[in-house]
C-alpha cells in the first residue's frame, strides 16, 4: 500500500448523506431524537413521565463508541484490546473497583463479535453514530428508572426502544407523517439542517469536471433524502450526482450478494420490482456494490476504477465499504472539531445579538468532549498495586485508524485543497496518529498532559 492517497487517483467519488454531504445541528438533534424515542417509551410502553424531561448537561453522557451491555444495564468504553475503561450503571458512572469486580482486566466477552462490526445483538448494541447517540443516554435513564422503582437486576426495556427506533425511523413515517422526528424536520429543516458550505459545491462540481463519477449512497428512504439535498444542496441537487442510492440499508448494501439485495426503481418514492442488473446511472433503491461496481466498470471503460467512499458512521459506512469493497474509505469524525475543548474562535467572537435563533442557552454539542466518558481517542488505566498509570488508544480510535485510508472532521476541512492533494494515509506507518486531516487529536499528541481525561 502506498503512503500517500489523492483524490485525483480516484474514478469515483461515494458520500453518505447524514452527518457527512448534510451535516445537522447537533444540539437541536440530538434533542428531537431523544425526545422521539423518549414520547414513544412514555405514551406508548407506560414509562415514567420524567424520561421527558432533560437538563441541558445531560447530553454530556453520550459518547460514541460506547457499547450497551443490555442485560446488565451497563454502557461500557472499551480499549483496543477488549478490556474495559469506563463504565456506568444507567447514568451513574461505576468506579475502577466496580469494574474490575464486574469485568475484570480481560477482553469483555462479547468484544469478539463487536469487533467484527456486529453492532447488535440480544447482548449488547453499540452506539457509533448520531442518529442512535441520544438513544444511549435515554437507555441510562430508563435504568436508572427501573432501578428506583423496581430494584430488578436483569433489564428487559430492549425490546421496547427497538420499537421506538422502528417506529420513528420506519420507511414509511415521512410519508404518513408518524412518529415525531420526520414531522418536525420537514416542518422546522433551518432549525435542524446546516446549508452545505458554498466550497463543498463547487468541490463536488469540480470533482465531476475532472471526470469523476459521484454518487450518493444513503440509508434514507428517497423522500427524506429529496428534503434534505433540496435544504441542504438545492433544487438541483441531483445534478451533482451521477447515481444516487436511497434506503440502501447499509452496511448490508456492502456485504449481501444481488439475490439477497436487488436495486429497485421508485416511482413516485414507491419502490418497484426487483432490477436483474444495474445498466446505467440514475436515482435506485437498496442495491448492492457488487452490481454498483459491474456498472461503474461499464462507465469508466475500467477493469478496476478506484472508488473512495466518504461517511460518518464506522459500522455502517467505513468498515463494510474497506472489508467487502476494498474502497478508499474517508471517515468523517466531527469529534476532530470538539477536540479541543473549545468552541471555535468563530463562534466566541460573535455578539450575541447576532447569535442565530437557535444558538444561546443550549444543550451541550455531543461532540465536545464528554466529561463522563473522557477522550474518544485515548484514556488512562489506573496502575495495579503501586503500578503506574498507562495511556492506552479507545476500539473506536483502533478502529479508525484499521479502516479508514483518512479522517477528517467535515468535506469544508478539504474542499478547498487542490484534487491531486496528497493526504498522508493511515496504513503509511508513519505513525498511528498520521491520517488525520487537518491535524490529529490532541489526546493522541505525545506529552500531551492537558487531555480531557478527568
Amino acid at each position: 500500500m502506498q503512503q500517500h492517497f489523492s483524490l485525483a487517483d480516484c474514478d469515483v467519488v461515494g458520500f453518505d448523506l447524514d452527518h457527512t454531504l448534510c451535516r445537522y445541528h447537533l444540539p437541536q438533534s440530538a434533542r428531537l431524537i431523544y425526545d422521539s424515542f423518549a414520547q414513544y417509551l412514555v405514551t406508548e410502553k407506560g414509562y415514567d413521565e420524567d424520561l421527558l424531561i432533560l437538563a441541558p448537561d445531560s447530553l454530556d453522557f453520550c459518547c460514541k463508541g460506547l457499547v450497551l451491555d443490555i442485560e446488565e444495564g451497563n454502557f461500557l468504553k472499551l480499549a483496543e484490546d477488549g478490556t474495559v475503561l469506563r463504565a456506568s450503571h444507567g447514568t451513574k458512572s461505576m468506579t475502577f473497583e466496580e469494574i474490575l469486580e464486574i469485568y475484570g482486566r480481560r477482553e469483555w466477552k462479547h468484544f469478539n463479535t463487536v469487533s467484527g462490526m456486529v453492532s447488535r445483538t440480544a447482548k449488547y448494541y453499540l452506539y457509533d453514530n448520531y442518529f442512535d447517540l441520544p438513544g444511549a443516554l435515554l437507555c441510562a435513564r430508563v435504568v436508572d428508572s427501573l432501578d428506583q422503582h423496581d430494584g430488578q437486576k436483569k433489564y428487559d426495556f430492549w425490546k421496547d426502544m427497538v420499537a421506538a427506533i422502528q417506529h420513528n425511523y420506519k420507511i414509511t413515517a415521512f410519508k404518513e407523517n408518524c412518529g415525531t422526528y420526520f414531522p418536525e424536520v420537514k416542518n422546522h429543516p433551518d432549525k435542524y439542517l446546516q446549508k452545505c458550505p458554498e466550497s463543498v459545491k463547487k468541490w463536488m462540481k469540480q470533482l465531476k469536471n475532472a471526470g469523476k463519477i459521484l454518487l450518493l449512497i444513503t440509508s434514507s428512504h428517497s423522500d427524506y433524502c429529496r428534503l434534505l439535498c433540496e435544504h441542504v444542496l438545492g433544487n438541483d441537487f441531483e445534478e451533482y450526482f451521477d447515481i444516487l442510492i436511497t434506503n440502501a440499508l447499509k452496511p448490508g448494501f456492502f456485504s449481501h450478494t444481488p439475490n439477497q439485495r436487488p436495486f429497485r426503481t421508485l416511482e413516485n418514492d414507491e419502490e418497484q420490482e426487483a432490477l436483474l442488473s444495474l445498466d446505467k446511472p440514475g436515482w435506485y433503491s437498496q442495491g448492492n456494490a457488487i452490481q454498483l461496481y459491474d456498472l461503474l466498470k461499464k462507465m469508466t471503460g475500467k477493469l478496476d476504477p478506484k472508488v473512495v467512499y466518504f461517511g460518518d458512521s464506522m459500522h455502517s459506512d467505513i468498515f463494510p465499504a474497506r472489508h467487502y469493497s476494498n474502497w478508499e474509505t474517508v471517515f468523517i469524525l466531527e469529534e476532530l472539531l470538539g477536540d479541543k475543548g473549545t468552541v471555535p474562535a468563530k463562534a466566541e467572537s460573535e455578539p450575541s445579538e447576532k447569535k442565530g435563533k437557535y444558538e444561546g442557552d443550549q444543550l451541550k454539542v455531543p461532540y465536545f468532549v464528554s466529561k463522563q466518558w473522557g477522550s474518544f481517542f485515548m484514556d488512562r488505566v489506573p496502575g495495579l498495586e503501586n503500578a503506574e498509570e498507562t495511556f492506552v488508544h479507545t476500539w473506536s480510535c483502533k478502529c479508525i485508524s484499521t479502516y479508514s485510508t483518512i479522517a477528517i472532521p467535515s468535506l469544508e476541512a478539504i474542499a478547498d485543497l487542490p484534487l491531486d492533494y496528497r493526504f498522508t494515509r493511515f496504513s503509511s506507518n508513519s505513525s498511528a496518529a498520521a491520517g488525520y486531516y487537518p491535524s490529529p487529536p490532541r489526546a493522541l499528541l505525545p506529552n500531551e498532559d492537558s487531555v480531557t481525561m478527568k
